[in-house]
């Protein structure tokens, strides 16, 4: 874990222990947080099938048609510089969807979004909240290949893919969306704002509450929005907790 991420850890089991609400479930403590957060790292191929396998239970060959029409996209220039698409990762069974922007280097290389730092810290996020990737997440992005460098998506390769991603959702049914990333929340909440001006209520896709957070990268590199980070962590928690125990 990077320090930032063990800071981070360290300062949800203090909240916790001062009594703050809905930082952290009782009992979760720094270590357990960082526990969870970890047990992402080292999951390979062996995810891939996983999600290949839950995806099954949940739409059989809708999904697995989906899946194969990703595999195989050309809609956009991004085709000709990917290693792989990079389509899902988690439980296609589960209440909770994380959309993501486009995958980086990492990403590219795996298949697997969210990997290298940010996906760890990602984890960790989730985990703060009682929330297992390997368990209780379903993740994707708004792109499926990496833009060159990493650059910022563009509006027709977001085009381009967004039919892919309107589908994945209706596939896996969610029972609430988290959008991290500007880019991610734009396109679920239909607006152009800043995603500081976005973040702090609950909006609705397709009548699926969706919450909007900053993207883990950012936080890695601006700490200081951590916190703002953690208050969309607890309205999360509060929404899901509404639906139902997860």
């Amino acid at each position: 874990m990077t320090e930032v991420s063990t800071r981070l850890a360290t300062y949800l089991d203090q909240r916790r222990r001062l009594g703050e609400p809905g930082i952290v479930p009782a009992g979760l403590a720094a270590g357990e947080i960082l526990r969870l957060a970890q047990a992402r790292d080292g999951v390979g191929a062996d995810s891939a099938a996983t999600d290949a396998a839950g995806a099954a239970r949940v739409v059989n060959d809708d999904y697995e048609a989906l899946r194969a029409a990703a595999m195989a996209c050309t809609r956009c220039r991004l085709a000709d510089g990917r290693k792989t698409v990079v389509f899902a990762d988690g439980n296609p069974t589960a209440r909770l969807m994380v959309v993501g922007e486009a995958p980086g280097a990492r990403e590219d290389a795996t298949g697997l979004p969210f990997v290298g730092q940010a996906g760890r810290l990602l984890d960790l996020m989730l985990a703060s909240v009682a929330l297992s990737r390997r368990d209780s997440v379903y993740i994707c992005n708004v792109l499926k290949c990496r833009p060159p460098g990493n650059r910022n998506p563009q509006p027709d390769e977001i085009e381009s893919c967004a039919p892919l991603l309107t589908r994945q959702i209706e596939l896996v049914a969610p029972e609430v969306l988290l959008a991290v990333g500007s880019f991610a929340a734009q396109w679920l909440t239909t607006s152009r704002r800043a995603l500081g001006k976005l973040r702090g209520k609950v909006y609705s896709y397709q009548g699926v509450p969706l919450v909007v957070t900053y993207h883990p990268a950012a936080l890695l590199r601006n700490p200081g929005w951590s916190r703002l980070a953690w208050d969309d962590l607890q309205l999360l928690r509060q929404v899901m907790d509404e639906r139902g125990d997860a």
